[in-house]
This record gives C-alpha cells, structure tokens and sequence, in this order.
C-alpha cells in the first residue's frame, strides 16, 4: 500500500461513502481509470477532494473499494439464488435449470455485472494482485459447490469432489451462454438462453447423476 493508504482512513458518513464510491464507479466505467481524476470523482459526488483522499486514500483503493463492493453484491445475489431455487425442488434437473436461468437473465444481465466484468477486464492491473485475489476469494464456484457436497450427501448427486463438480456444472451451463451471447448479432431471448442451458445442464447430469 501507498503512504496514503496505509493512515487511518476516515469511517465518514454512510451516505457520503455510498455517493463517492457511486461517483467513482460512473466514471471509472465511462470514462476507465488513467482518464478519471480524483477532482472529477469529488465533483460528482457533491464533496471535497479531501474527503475523497480521507474515506479512501488514494485512487487505486478507490477502485478496489468499488470492484469489492460489485463483487460481493453480485455473490449476495448468487448466494439467494442457490437458498432459493437448490434447497428444497421436486427434480433436480429442473431446479438447475431454473438456478442458472436466473443467474443467466438476472445477474449476468445485470449493470453490476457488466461494470464489474468492465473494471475487471480494463483496470484490475492497477490493483496488487494479493489484494484483488482476497476480494474474489468467495467465488460463485466455492458457493455452488457447498450445495453440490449437500445434494451429495442427499444421494442426489455423485460428486465426491463437489468443487470439480461446480467447475464441471459453470462451464458446461453458463459457457454456452456466454458464448451465445458473444457471437450473437441481436440479443438472445429467454428461450434460447434456456435451451443452452437445458443442454449444458443435462450434460452435467450424464456425469454426475448417481448411478443405479
């Protein structure tokens, strides 16, 4: 860390917090992060330079700040779509579906998603990459497969190695999407989107459903 960074930093006001890292998050996506000036930053979020330097310590923890704070909204996200759609189902099949439907639609359709992606993509360099490894160390695979050892145990799946397993289900479910999305000249609808799923979805079922 910078002389800056490494003081005390300044709690400050909630709301003064939330519009900083608002304003930075704006300019960083619009503008990129060499182009955004720390004056720019304050302009935006109605408060002095100081304040900026005092909350935050210096541009680059800026940044890390708002990556961090897109992160762990998204993971909250995902973490409710995993309580809410692989705890209780009548079939699997169709509760994966519908889990990574939503993830698909909702939270890789979402701003956050593509900010993140963005900031990740064109800026993460800036940061020390010790530091940007502990913000991500919560990744959507390690939550998958904590419900993939569930499942497990409940003799639904056959994933001795459930971390394998969510890296097996990401890539053959989401992939597709993604993909898709990339090469497409027109956005996808649901039902196409849902028809890469089913297919990657069934395909993750062939290899880990349990054998009779």
């Amino acid at each position: 860390m910078t002389d800056a960074t490494s003081k005390v930093l300044r709690e400050g006001s909630t709301r003064k917090r939330a519009d900083i890292l608002a304003a930075a998050r704006d300019l960083f996506a619009s503008e990129g992060f060499d182009r955004t000036s720390v004056d720019a930053i304050s302009a935006r979020a109605g408060v002095s330079k100081r304040t900026v330097y005092d909350y935050f310590g210096d541009k680059q923890a800026l940044l890390g700040a708002v990556i961090q704070g897109l992160g762990e909204s998204l993971m909250a996200a995902i973490r409710t779509a995993i309580a809410e759609e692989l705890a209780q189902f009548d079939d699997l099949e169709e509760a994966l579906v519908s889990f990574t439907m939503r993830i698909a639609s909702g939270t890789m359709g979402s701003s956050d998603y593509a900010t993140l992606i963005q900031l990740v993509n064109k800026d993460a360099h800036q940061l020390p990459g010790a530091e940007l490894d502990d913000w991500f160390d919560t990744a959507p695979e390690d939550a998958i497969a904590d419900r993939f050892a569930d499942l497990a145990q409940r003799g639904l799946l056959e994933a001795p190695d459930p971390r394998l397993a969510a890296d097996h289900f990401v890539a053959l479910a989401f992939l597709g999407v993604t993909n898709a999305r990339k090469s497409a000249i027109r956005p996808l609808d649901d039902s196409a989107i849902r028809k890469s799923i089913v297919d990657g979805v069934r395909a993750f079922l062939r290899a880990y459903a349990p054998r009779s």
